[in-house]
């Protein structure tokens, strides 16, 4: 579904990410882990056209996507949940969810979409009309995933969402990940907590300093020495 061929992606003089590749299959969960400023989300930005990439190519539904805009890449189906959650502070939960639906073009499959995101978020039906700002961080997360789903995504991508929360709302959080991953969503899930992320995750990616160091799947990333003592506490 999703293949990146030795990409390097600038920032100035520096390079950011540095002959990158990596692959999803279609109905896969592969993460990358990595430390902060490995250049995790520089990866996501590059896959969603927010950012230009130097070299390499990005190829989608067996596309070449590396020169397309942002908003093609989302008419393709590709979805993004960003670091940091983005909400629209000032909108309320429907209207949330709603803006997220913005590719569609169909009406009642707007509403069934809208309908099968309160369902699976009990939470954001009691608290539709509230704005986004008001809500907590968890439910701020959640109204993110559920925008991103909105858009009936081929390919999710979920940046950092561990971010800010508290443990139980992590633990919350990533069982609803592996629950759309049960459903059959792909993702790729870029995530700092590289404990959480293999325990759900099919395949990994290492990320250090702009380099993909190691893959493997995740149970053997799990028991890899050097994962275990530099991110898992072992």
């Amino acid at each position: 579904m999703l293949e990146i061929k030795e990409i390097e992606v600038l920032y100035g003089k520096y390079r950011a990410i540095k002959n990158a590749s990596l692959r999803l299959e279609k109905g896969e969960l592969v993460t990358i882990i990595g430390a902060n400023g490995a250049g995790k989300t520089t990866i996501i930005k590059s896959i969603i056209g927010t950012i230009k990439v130097f070299k390499g190519q990005i190829r989608f539904m067996d596309r070449d996507i590396t020169q397309l805009p942002a908003w093609k890449r989302a008419e393709m189906g590709i979805s993004i949940v960003p670091e940091g959650r983005r909400i629209f502070p000032e909108l309320n939960v429907k209207q949330n969810l709603i803006m997220g639906a913005y590719v569609l073009r169909n009406k009642e499959t707007i509403q069934n979409k809208f309908e099968m995101v309160l369902s699976l978020f009990p939470i954001l039906q009691e608290r539709v009309n509230q704005l986004g700002r008001s809500l907590s961080g968890g439910e701020q997360q959640m109204l993110a995933i559920g925008r991103a789903m909105m858009a009936d995504p081929k390919l999710m991508l979920i940046d950092e969402i561990s971010m800010g929360l508290m443990p139980i709302v992590v633990d919350r959080v990533f069982k609803l990940i592996q629950k759309l991953h049960q459903e059959g969503i792909t993702i790729l899930l870029v995530e700092q907590n590289a404990k959480k992320a293999l325990a759900i995750a099919d395949r990994g990616y290492l990320l250090e300093t702009g380099q993909i160091v190691l893959q493997d799947s995740a149970q053997g990333l799990k028991v890899n020495p050097m994962i275990q003592k530099a991110y898992l506490g072992g």
